[in-house]
C-alpha cells in the first residue's frame, strides 16, 4: 500500500512538474512558427509565380501591337503577308535561278516597304522588344548545300545592299537616320535549301524575320559608327 502511494505521488508529480509543460508549449510554439513560414513562403512563390506570368502576358501583348502595327502598313503591298513575327514577301520578292539580283520594281517596293519596320523599331514599344531584324535569304533544292548556302546568304545581302544603296531619281531616299538604324539592328541569314516551299519559285526567296527581347533583356549597344554617303554593293564588283 505504502509503495502504491509512493508511485501516485511521483506521477502527481511528474504532472504537475513545470518543466514538462513549458517544454509542452515550446514544441506547440515552433510548430505554430513552423506552419507561419511555410504559409510565408507558399505566397511568396505563388506571388513570383503571379508576378512572372503578368509580365509574360504584358510582353506578348505589347509585341502583338507592333506585330499589327507591321500587318496594317502590308495593305499597301498585295502579297507581303506578317506570319507571326516573320514578314514573307510573296511574289513580290521572288530570285531566278541561281540569281541574287533583284529586279527595279523589286528594289523600289523593298525600299517603300522597310520604313515601316523601322518605324515599329523607333516605336516605344519596339525599343523596349525589339532586339534585331534578320533577313533570311532561301534557295530551292537544287545544286549543293553550300553552293545554296552562300546562294541564300548573297540574296538576303542583297536586300541590305538594296536598303543602302543610292536610289533612283524620282525615289524618296532614306534618311541618314534610317541608314544608321539598319545598320545598327538588321542582320544577314541564309538557309540554303532548307524550308523548302512547295513550288522551286517560292523556295527562292527572302524573309524578313523580327526578334524580340526577353524579360528583363536590353537591346545590345551598337558602336557609334559615321555613315557613309549611298554605298555601292559589293556583290556587284568584280
Amino acid at each position: 500500500m505504502a509503495i502504491m502511494n509512493q508511485i501516485k505521488r511521483s506521477r502527481k508529480s511528474e504532472g504537475e512538474n513545470p518543466f514538462w509543460i513549458s517544454y509542452s508549449d515550446m514544441m506547440t510554439a515552433l510548430m505554430v512558427l513552423f506552419l507561419i513560414v511555410m504559409v510565408a513562403s507558399l505566397l511568396a512563390v505563388t506571388n513570383e509565380i503571379s508576378s512572372a506570368e503578368t509580365a509574360k502576358a504584358d510582353r506578348d501583348k505589347e509585341i502583338g501591337q507592333l506585330l499589327t502595327k507591321i500587318s496594317k502598313s502590308t495593305k499597301k503591298f498585295p502579297g507581303v503577308v506578317v506570319n507571326g513575327n516573320t514578314i514573307n514577301f510573296g511574289e513580290q520578292v521572288r530570285f531566278d535561278t541561281d540569281s541574287n539580283e533583284l529586279t527595279e520594281d523589286q528594289c523600289r517596293m523593298i525600299r517603300a516597304f522597310i520604313p515601316a519596320v523601322l518605324d515599329v523599331a523607333r516605336d516605344p514599344l519596339g525599343q523596349k522588344w525589339l532586339r534585331r531584324v534578320v533577313v533570311e535569304g532561301y534557295a530551292d533544292k537544287r545544286g549543293t548545300y553550300l553552293h545554296n548556302l552562300n546562294l541564300s546568304i548573297q540574296r538576303s545581302e542583297r536586300v541590305l545592299c538594296v536598303l543602302l544603296a543610292k536610289p533612283y531619281q524620282d525615289e524618296k531616299a532614306l534618311s541618314k537616320a534610317d541608314r544608321r538604324l539598319i545598320r545598327e539592328i538588321f542582320f544577314v541569314g541564309g538557309s540554303s535549301f532548307n524550308s523548302l516551299r512547295d513550288s522551286l519559285e517560292e523556295s527562292r526567296r527572302v524573309e524578313v524575320k523580327l526578334e524580340f527581347l526577353d524579360i528583363g533583356e536590353r537591346r545590345p549597344k551598337s558602336p557609334d559608327l559615321d555613315i557613309d554617303d549611298h554605298q555601292i554593293c559589293p556583290l556587284d564588283c568584280k
